[in-house]
């Protein structure tokens, strides 16, 4: 094989990402094609509701968060909490919730009766077995929502095809360079991945923020009980419920989640545990990954022909669909048009989660919610307590209590 033949196909084969760039482009275009949520009928459909908050630490705007759910524009709900006792700094927040919004039902329940590796899902074990009603909200502490929230999450389960319904969440605020990195983040990479795989095999995920299901669907696969030392459990119920023979609804909604980060640094951990997290749920598409690094099929083709041509065409072709990619998605599907100054943060994104791709091979650990963990063999393990051995001995000894 002559040089000049094998350079023409290295260099085809490293056009390979902007193929992938091309697909996501016309799958996020198809889907934000469909009607809007609201549009139908169903929104008829307005079932008694459990709202669930497993909660740990304070987030930023708690209050705020917590009282966006207490104005929703629905008939019947309630919201339950899990913290870990009445010394939870989350309590008293609760308390002034309760005074403020008097009208709405709201419980609180203390400690997740579990030693489970991961507390949030100990906790949810517990909200789900005691919520009173059979359609349940999972929701994140860090979410705010608008008042027609419930109504929208809620109304696709009325078809019994459906087993979950999930949505989309950006940051409430793009305030700091690091929030408009997450933001672009999002709405340019992970969410161009979801809508892919919503084109070619349906989706079989859902997304931590915000899940709409029932307790049967929950119970068919052992609820959360069964998946309490797993990581990436928002990932792994919308895939056991799909596994069940049930739709998952993606809707073309968004909510938002306000910054639990202040620095780049921590955004780069929280995503590391994301992406070490999907290697050991998804390890075939973790590798996929790597024929979508834009920035290094770049290099690739600089290295095959280094002409300053193949650098600024590869370089323009690249920027083009990343920038459509971004626009399709961010600014048209979900109206974020302050997107238009944050487009120069793309390759600069692309930089960071190619090296974080890289390390997610080679990092064994990682930080989440003031605790160190390891996955191995599909578990999560604890590296170091959360507390001081003295404290959670203490905290396993005192019967915890349900207000």
């Amino acid at each position: 094989m002559s040089r000049g033949l094998f350079a023409c196909i290295g260099l085809c084969l490293t056009l390979t990402p902007l193929l992938y760039y091309g697909l996501a482009v016309f799958s996020s275009w198809k889907f934000f094609k469909q009607a809007k949520p609201g549009s139908s009928r169903k929104r008829e459909f307005t079932p008694p509701v459990s709202v669930l908050k497993p909660v740990k630490g304070v987030d930023p705007g708690a209050y705020a968060n917590f009282a966006s759910l207490c104005t929703q524009d629905y008939p019947s709900y309630e919201i339950v909490f899990c913290i870990d006792g009445p010394d939870d700094p989350n309590y008293s927040v609760i308390q002034e919730l309760r005074n403020d919004f008097p009208e709405t039902r709201i419980r609180v329940l203390f400690g997740s009766h579990s030693t489970a590796t991961n507390d949030k899902v100990a906790k949810l074990a517990r909200l789900s077995e005691e919520a009173e009603h059979e359609y349940l909200v999972i929701n994140d502490s860090d979410v705010r929502v608008r008042p027609d929230y419930l109504r929208t999450l809620v109304a696709p389960l009325a078809d019994p095809k459906t087993g979950a319904v999930t949505c989309f969440y950006l940051q409430s605020e793009d305030d700091t360079v690091t929030q408009s990195l997450q933001t672009v983040s999002m709405v340019s990479d992970f969410y161009a991945g979801c809508l892919t795989d919503w084109k070619l095999e349906g989706v079989k995920f859902t997304l931590g923020p915000t899940i709409a299901t029932t307790r049967e669907r929950l119970a068919e696969f052992g609820g959360y009980e069964s998946i309490d030392d797993r990581p990436a459990d928002d990932l792994l119920v919308g895939q056991l419920i799909a596994a069940q023979g049930y739709k998952i609804g993606l809707l073309p909604y968004c909510i938002d989640v306000v910054a639990d980060y202040g620095s780049v640094s921590d955004l780069l951990q929280k995503r590391l545990r994301w992406i070490i997290e999907m290697r050991s749920i998804r390890p075939w598409g973790h590798f996929g990954l790597f024929f979508t690094q834009g920035i290094l099929w770049w290099a690739f083709a600089i290295a095959i022909d280094p002409r300053r041509e193949i650098a600024f065409g590869y370089f323009g072709l690249y920027l083009v669909m990343r920038v459509a990619m971004t626009w399709v998605i961010g600014i048209r599907g979900l109206g974020r048009t302050e997107l238009w100054g944050k487009l120069w943060m793309i390759p600069v994104w692309d930089a960071a989660a190619l090296c974080l791709w890289v390390a997610s091979f080679v990092v064994q650990s990682f930080r989440w919610r003031g605790g160190e963990y390891q996955i191995r063999d599909g578990f999560l393990l604890a590296v170091k307590a959360k507390a001081a051995p003295i404290e959670a001995a203490v905290m396993h000894e005192v019967p915890t209590a349900s207000e």
